[in-house]
């Protein structure tokens, strides 16, 4: 099976977000990729006598869903800091779609903040749904739990205490949520709006 290679990010200089906790934060992104792999590689030598080894390739499968999605997750997390801030164009597909399902932008950017404020580790998911042909929210324990399946994710933000704790403290949660806004690249999250409803 194919292994997966670690992607690469440019990112600038961010407002309130320190260029050491994204570079901590990569670190554990590259680990989510290697484990990945190195599980890949256990599941290929267990199958080699699956009824035996069933118990071990069940939890080891338990396990990839979690480096796996941790892999993912943070490809778009780190993807949409790429480039520098850019604002939300007016005339954008993706504004046309929130402001057809919230009354504005700003009311709806303030209920994904506040699912953002979920107690606990996970992160705050923007999802297109292609039978239903609308947004929709998510929240998602740890890396991998309540993913919503068949929806495609279009906006993603790391809600565990490694992407903020070092710059904001505990307290600070509501900020770095604040400041992450601040610091994305709209036109990231447009193109991925384009590519799943042109997918859908």
């Amino acid at each position: 099976m194919k292994h997966y290679q670690p992607m690469t990010f440019t990112i600038p200089g961010l407002k309130g977000i320190s260029a050491k906790t994204i570079e901590e934060h990569l670190k554990l992104y590259a680990g989510y990729v290697k484990n990945a792999n190195l599980i890949l590689d256990k599941i290929e030598e267990y199958m080699a006598d699956s009824e035996a080894n069933a118990y071990i390739l069940g939890e080891l499968q338990r396990r990839f869903s979690f480096e796996f999605n941790g892999m993912r997750n943070h490809e778009h997390y780190f993807g949409q800091l790429e480039g520098g801030a850019e604002a939300l164009s007016e005339n954008s597909a993706l504004r046309s779609a929130i402001e057809s399902q919230a009354p504005s932008v700003d009311v709806w950017l303030a209920g994904f903040k506040a699912i953002a404020l979920t107690r606990g580790i996970g992160w705050a998911i923007l999802y297109w749904d292609p039978v239903m042909k609308q947004l929709t929210h998510g929240w998602v324990d740890e890396q991998h739990l309540g993913h919503l399946v068949g929806l495609v994710p279009i906006l993603m933000l790391d809600m565990w205490e490694h992407s903020y704790v070092a710059d904001y403290q505990p307290s600070g949660k509501k900020q770095y949520i604040d400041d992450y806004f601040l610091n994305i690249n709209w036109d990231v999250i447009e193109n991925q709006f384009i590519q799943a409803t042109k997918n859908a």
